[in-house]
């Protein structure tokens, strides 16, 4: 039995005061002012693809933990995506998960290889470009 295809949806729009994007309930600002020189006040395309993939790895974290499962205090991943100019395109994305668990180091790469094969942001994004990333964990304090 197969199950229906998900779908999700956004609204957004801009006008001469900003830009936000309705997704899931939440009104979330964005930067799509063309103003090469000004800092950047809200987060633009670039930012929100790889805050997808953050969010991505944190909610199949969530995921493993349960169906493993795998304990853990907290979690955080840095994401740096690489892109170049002509054409226009990301390259490349690293990573790096931190995890405070008391989990054992095979059961910390069982959680690494399990966010590698079943994150769909992931494998949509590693189908066009270089993705890599670490993860690394520390014991509770206590």
């Amino acid at each position: 039995m197969t199950a229906a295809p998900l779908t999700y949806s956004v609204s957004a729009r801009a006008d001469s005061d900003g830009a936000t994007m309705l997704a899931a309930g939440d009104d979330l600002p964005l930067e799509t002012r063309w103003q090469p020189d000004a800092p950047s006040t809200h987060p633009g395309p670039a930012e929100l693809l790889a805050g997808a993939f953050a969010a991505c790895l944190l909610k199949n974290v969530a995921r493993s933990s349960a169906m493993l499962p795998f304990a853990y205090d907290s979690v955080r991943v840095d994401v740096t995506m690489h892109r170049q100019d002509a054409p226009p395109r990301f390259t490349a994305i690293e990573y790096t998960l931190h995890l405070v668990t008391a989990e054992p180091a095979h059961r910390v790469e069982l959680l690494h290889r399990n966010l590698q094969k079943f994150g769909t942001v992931y494998n949509t994004l590693a189908a066009v470009c270089e993705v890599s990333g670490t993860v690394t964990s520390t014991p509770p304090e206590g």
